[in-house]
């Protein structure tokens, strides 16, 4: 199936790993000129040459922090009239709320809500005009099943769904959609990071609670990055723009809602 975003461009935050790098990927291998953005030069570089290989489609990449103005301003300065917008960063690691900071709750808002929602006032007017911008929020399934110990994620992120639920209302008849992408269990660098954080003196193994939360989803298994990098893709096509402030699942079938 041909996508018909071949040529556009695409800025991609987190792509120098996990699901962001499975994204970027995805699109260039779809022809679109992809700019990856993250905080450490040598894996963006390594990244951006490694997706170049396997695409055939050149990658450039900025060293930009998602929370900071300084670092949204580097990443648009690598790409400054973007077609595809992605927003993606890691979440909090577990803990008790009992125990976080005011400045634990802002970092959390600063790299899950406002970090992309600054992105979002910074690219969207620009692809109005142009009549066409896909905004791809990755979040978390958190926002519709919510755990206890990953509260600095499950309040962040909601609020960074909550504020695109008004806003992709708005701007979808310019041809720009706003969606979000809530993944359950993958199997990447920041699924380890949740697991180390969840270890108890005396409790069970990393390899015991890794093979439990892969077993104990429906399909049996962790998702695999390349997953999300094909929906991503999808929800990025010219053909996805009646697709507009949804929030979609891809988690093996892990949420037990009907709806």
């Amino acid at each position: 199936m041909d996508l018909g975003i071949r040529g556009r461009h695409a800025l991609v935050f987190g792509g120098s790993r996990g699901m962001g790098r499975a994204c970027a990927q995805q699109l260039a291998s779809e022809g679109v000129n992809v700019t990856i953005a993250a905080r450490t030069e040598s894996t963006l570089a390594q990244a951006a040459r490694e997706i170049a290989q396997a695409t055939g489609t050149p990658v450039r990449f900025a060293v930009a922090d998602l929370t900071t103005d300084a670092g949204r301003e580097a990443a648009l300065s690598a790409c400054p009239a973007p077609d595809i917008l992605v927003n993606n960063a890691d979440g909090a690691p577990p803990g008790d709320f009992r125990l976080w900071t005011q400045d634990d709750w802002r970092k959390a808002l600063d790299s899950m809500a406002l970090g992309p929602i600054d992105m979002i006032r910074r690219v969207v007017d620009g692809m109005m005009q142009r009549r066409y911008g896909r905004i791809v929020n990755i979040v978390s399934r958190s926002v519709k099943t919510p755990q206890l110990e990953l509260g600095l994620s499950n309040g962040a992120r909601s609020c960074l769904v909550g504020f695109v639920a008004g806003l992709a209302r708005q701007t979808v008849r310019y041809n720009v959609t706003i969606n979000n992408l809530l993944p359950g269990v993958f199997a990447t660098d920041a699924q380890r990071h949740h697991i180390e954080g969840m270890l108890e003196p005396g409790g069970k193994t990393f390899d015991q609670l890794w093979a439990e939360r892969g077993s104990n989803n429906p399909a049996g298994r962790y998702g695999e990055p390349e997953e999300m990098g094909a929906l991503c893709a999808y929800i990025c096509a010219a053909q996805s723009g009646y697709i507009c402030g949804q929030n979609i699942l891809i988690d093996g079938g892990a949420y037990p809602g009907t709806y």
